[in-house]
């Protein structure tokens, strides 16, 4: 077996006693300070689960193109539903995948004084032709959400913060789950699944059909290959981590390549992060782990903001256009 490209970490082992589970920390802390990625093992999610999950995402991509047109993310003022394949942007370009966006189930906010990100609230769109999806992300969504809770209470002991320092920060989480398709290409280059980008939240866990390859992530200024391991979710921070830290933790750029036809892929990114009108403070380090804090990557271009929802708003307007000039073009033209 070849080496893994990222770091292992087993989450079994927080159970395992205080030495294991302080090494659990260690490796945490190591792996995201230098990569920013890493793979997961020992999350308890069985593996008649994530079969279930595949199902029925093969299920979905394989109804009739009405079925799937009728639940449009054109439809969704919120950027739910479905996006068909070259119908969302990175750094401008597009991406060649298929996909349905679910976020929290949430009444729409009908208040002209909320601000502009509270437009992201609102319910799903589920295809009427496949009722039993629903129940499987809803089951997907809350096993998780209480990973990525673990996650978070050990990154914060490991940076020398209280246990719940995020649960307190945190309020109602706003997480969002994408189901995705990348179709094969038979082009002679590479293809563009989804285009280089760093996550613009705080967590994700990705979950990768098994044996198929594509998503890539850059270390010291090449692009390496990141197959599925099974059993595994791969994990990586965002921005707002990377904040709260001052870049003692890192956000990593990554892609995706598209498979080659005939081959497709399906994988499933689980988005944690603050509630819309969370703002993350900075987390005041140790002294020894502030020394080795490399200040927040900027990008004029992007800014990140302190205000999740801010930096939520600003990541599905340039995505989805289509969406944000129907629906949304006061803000549009605000941002132009």
């Amino acid at each position: 077996m070849s080496t893994p490209s990222l770091p292992v970490l087993d989450l079994s082992r927080l159970n395992d006693g205080p030495a294991a589970a302080a090494a659990f920390r260690d490796d945490l802390r190591a792996a995201t300070h230098e990569v920013g990625f890493f793979y997961l093992v020992g999350t308890g999610v069985t593996p008649e689960l994530a079969g279930r999950l595949e199902r029925a995402a093969r299920d979905f991509f394989a109804l009739p193109e009405a079925d799937k047109l009728a639940i449009e993310n054109v439809k969704s003022p919120h950027f739910r539903g479905y996006t068909r394949v070259g119908g969302e942007l990175t750094q401008g370009k597009v991406d060649w995948r298929e996909q349905i966006d679910i976020g929290p189930e949430r009444d729409a906010i009908d208040d002209p004084e909320a601000p502009d990100f509270a437009r992201l609230t609102g319910p799903n769109l589920w295809p009427a032709a496949q009722p039993e999806l629903r129940d499987v992300v809803t089951e997907w969504h809350d096993r998780l959400t209480e990973i990525a809770r673990t996650l978070l209470r050990e990154w914060a002991v490991v940076l020398g913060a209280p246990s719940d320092y995020f649960d307190r920060h945190f309020g109602d989480p706003s997480t969002l789950i994408k189901i995705v398709r990348y179709p094969g290409s038979d082009a002679p280059e590479p293809q563009q699944g989804v285009g280089a980008h760093k996550d613009s939240g705080v967590l994700t866990l990705l979950w990768v059909e098994p044996g198929k390859g594509g998503l890539q992530v850059e270390r010291d200024g090449q692009w390496v290959d990141a197959p599925p391991i099974d059993g595994s979710f791969v994990v990586n921070i965002g921005e707002l981590l990377e904040y709260a830290t001052q870049g003692y933790l890192i956000a990593t750029n990554h892609r995706v390549v598209s498979p080659r036809y005939p081959e497709d892929r399906i994988s499933v990114p689980f988005f944690f992060n603050p509630a819309l009108d969370a703002r993350l403070p900075l987390i005041e380090l140790p002294a020894e782990l502030a020394a080795q804090a490399r200040g927040v990557t900027q990008d004029p271009t992007n800014p990140i903001h302190a205000l999740y929802g801010e930096n939520a708003l600003k990541s599905r307007l340039r995505a989805h256009p289509d969406v944000a000039a129907i629906h949304h073009p006061d803000l549009v033209a605000a941002r132009a």
